[in-house]
C-alpha cells in the first residue's frame, strides 16, 4: 500500500472522530466476483457507452488489500452491491456475496435480482435467511423497477422492509430505464418500500427529493453526487445546486453515506469533505455517517 493512501487512512479517521462518532457507515461499496469486477472494470477503463468518459479507478487494489484499507478508514458496515445485468446471473453473484458476508464480519449480507420468472422465489427465500440489502442498477440492467416480473419481489420487500439501494437516477449516463419517473409508479403501488436512491439520484435530485418529501420509506445516498465529476463533467460545476441545500437539510433523517469505493477517480476523503463542504451542520453530519444506516438496517454499533 502506497504511502498517500497510508495518510489517507488517518484523514478519514479525523473527519468521523472529529464528529464523536465511532468510525463510518458506508452503503454504497462494491465487492464482486473476480470475474465479474474484472469485466466491470473492463467497461470503466474504456469509458464505455454507460460510463461515458474517462474514468481512473484510484483504488485498484486486490480485495484484500481494499478491505484492509476500509479498516484502516474506520468503515464498520459496508455492502457488497451486487447487481444482475441480465437474466440468470443474479443467484451467482446472490452466493458469492452471501460468502463473503459470512466471512467478512464488516460486511453486509448484500443481494440482487432481475425481472425473470423465478425472482420471487429466490428474493423470498433470501429475505427468509436474513438478507440485510438488496441492489438493482435499471441502467446497467436495462429494466425498469417497475417490471410486471417484479411485483411479487416488491411485495415482499414491503412486507420485510428490505432496503434496496437502486440506481435508478441517469448518470453518468441517461438510457430509456432511468429517472425518477418508473420509481414514483412503483411506490405509487408500493408505497412502504424502503428504498435507497443511489448517488442522490443525480442528475435528477430534486425530483428523487420530492418522491422523499411524499414518501418516508425514501432514502438517498450521497455517493459521487457532490463532484463535477459525475454531475457536470463538462462543465466543471457540478456539487449540488444551492436550493437543494434546503431540502437536504429538511430530510436529514434519510440521507445516508455512501461512496461508491473502489471505483472512485479522486480520493475517499475528498468525498467527506465535500458533504461537510454543504455546511448543514455536524448533527447532520452524524445522521448521515452513522446513525440514520443504523435506523434503516436495525445496527446497534456504539452509542454515538
Amino acid at each position: 500500500m502506497t504511502e498517500p493512501v497510508a495518510d489517507e487512512a488517518a484523514q478519514v479517521r479525523a473527519f468521523w472522530q472529529r464528529l464523536g462518532l465511532p468510525g463510518l457507515m458506508d452503503l454504497h461499496v462494491h465487492f464482486l466476483p473476480p470475474p465479474i469486477e474484472r469485466a466491470v472494470w473492463r467497461e470503466f477503463d474504456t469509458g464505455g457507452e454507460l460510463i461515458g468518459r474517462d474514468w481512473p479507478i484510484l483504488y485498484r487494489f486486490d480485495a484484500d488489500v481494499r478491505l484492509q484499507l476500509l479498516r484502516d478508514f474506520g468503515v464498520q458496515r459496508f455492502p457488497t452491491l451486487p447487481y444482475a445485468h441480465k437474466p440468470g446471473v443474479a443467484g451467482f453473484l446472490n452466493d458469492w456475496s452471501r460468502a463473503f458476508a459470512a466471512e467478512v464480519p464488516e460486511a453486509l449480507w448484500t443481494a440482487t435480482f432481475f425481472p425473470e420468472a423465478d425472482a420471487p422465489s429466490y428474493v423470498e427465500a433470501l429475505v427468509r435467511e436474513g438478507v440485510e440489502v438488496f441492489k438493482v442498477h435499471s441502467q446497467v440492467g436495462g429494466f425498469h423497477v417497475d417490471d410486471p416480473q417484479l411485483d411479487d419481489v416488491w411485495g415482499v420487500l414491503e412486507d420485510s422492509r428490505t432496503p434496496v439501494v437502486a440506481h435508478v437516477g441517469s448518470g453518468p449516463v441517461g438510457t430509456p430505464y432511468t429517472g425518477p419517473d418508473a420509481l414514483a409508479r412503483l411506490l405509487a403501488r408500493f408505497p412502504r418500500l424502503q428504498v435507497v436512491v443511489a448517488h442522490l439520484g443525480a442528475p435528477e435530485t430534486a425530483d428523487f427529493l420530492e418522491l422523499a418529501d411524499r414518501h418516508e420509506g425514501v432514502h438517498l445516498d450521497t455517493s459521487m453526487a457532490l463532484t463535477p465529476f459525475f454531475t457536470d463533467p463538462v462543465g466543471g460545476h457540478g456539487g449540488l445546486a444551492p436550493d437543494l441545500r434546503p431540502r437536504l437539510a429538511d430530510l436529514q433523517e434519510r440521507v445516508v453515506y455512501g461512496s461508491d469505493f473502489p471505483t472512485l477517480p479522486f480520493r475517499y476523503v475528498d468525498q467527506l469533505g465535500w458533504i461537510a463542504d454543504l455546511g448543514l451542520g455536524d448533527d447532520w453530519l452524524r445522521d448521515v455517517c452513522w446513525h440514520n444506516a443504523q435506523r434503516l438496517l436495525g445496527q446497534s454499533l456504539g452509542n454515538a
